[in-house]
């Protein structure tokens, strides 16, 4: 069989021929259909990412494909790369795919739609009926799954913060801030009472606004991704004046058995989530794609 590899970080991984070898009793053989190159999956291959592991590394964390039965399933793993025509994963993390769901635009989304779910799920606390949210990078892969899931979460109000006010007005929004050039120039003033806010993009940004913050209800703050690709400092009077919960999320900050107990759920609100841009890419040619700009879409891999 054939599969991607990276062979030393930072590298775009290779496409080689690998030897295939028979799955554990507590394993399922999969055939792979789809797999998604994601922020995470990114990260890992280029050896910034805590559970990477060591070179040579086999990118991937999750993916579409059919059991030796022929059941259509998802699948995901942090431990089992699935880059590759066929996969052996552990039989907790595979799930079959409801019916009706696109199989490559769950490749594609899923793992997006974690970030938000697992941080509404599990790093938040007590939200009260038709909470509002404000979602940092909403033009994102991720903040714009994270719209639909917020809402299928009790949101009653959704807004929306990026660069791109064209895209921002494209996404069905209750209201939108833009993100100015100088963090310090956005204005947050029309933000109001927020309860919940979820950050793709961390950095100056994000202090800028916890300092701007003036919510009359307590606000859970919940990082999740780092856009920016920058650090925060926050200063310790905006802790000491607001009402704010500061929480992570990511595998750490919640168990990989949290996901486990809440997949089945997550895969049922997938089904009903708008179609999301994808660039659909033969794993042939991944090392060709793999430093293209993400401007048509999340990348997703098929065999």
């Amino acid at each position: 069989m054939h599969q991607a590899q990276v062979q030393e970080w930072g590298q775009a991984p290779k496409y080689i021929e690998a030897s295939e070898t028979a799955p554990e009793p507590d394993e399922t053989r999969i055939t792979v259909l789809a797999t998604g190159v994601h922020q995470v999956v990114r990260s890992r291959a280029a050896g910034k990412h805590y559970s990477g592991g060591t070179p040579p590394h086999v990118p991937g964390v999750d993916g579409v494909g059919k059991t030796d039965d022929g059941q259509l399933v998802y699948w995901f793993s942090m431990e089992c790369g699935t880059m590759a025509d066929h996969v052996n994963i552990p039989k907790r993390n595979v799930r079959s795919l409801p019916k009706g769901t696109d199989p490559i635009q769950a490749a594609g989304i899923v793992n997006p739609a974690l970030s938000s779910w697992m941080a509404l799920k599990t790093r938040t606390e007590n939200l009260p009926a038709d909470f509002t949210v404000l979602i940092v990078g909403a033009t994102s892969a991720s903040g714009r799954v994270a719209i639909s899931l917020a809402r299928a979460l009790g949101a009653k109000k959704v807004i929306g913060a990026a660069r791109n006010k064209s895209v921002l007005d494209t996404l069905g929004l209750d209201a939108t801030v833009v993100l100015a050039d100088k963090p310090e120039d956005t204005d947050w003033s029309s933000l109001g009472d927020v309860d919940v806010i979820l950050d793709y993009v961390y950095g100056p940004v994000t202090a800028h606004l916890l300092a701007s913050l003036n919510s009359q209800r307590p606000t859970q703050y919940v990082h999740i991704g780092g856009l920016s690709g920058q650090e925060l400092f926050l200063p310790g009077a905006v802790l000491r004046s607001k009402n704010l919960t500061i929480r992570g999320s990511g595998p750490g900050a919640w168990r990989m058995q949290d996901v486990t107990e809440s997949i089945d759920e997550l895969l049922e609100v997938v089904k009903g989530i708008p179609e999301q841009p994808i660039k659909l890419v033969k794993l042939k040619d991944i090392e060709a794609v793999w430093d293209e700009p993400a401007t048509a879409g999340r990348l997703v891999i098929e065999p």
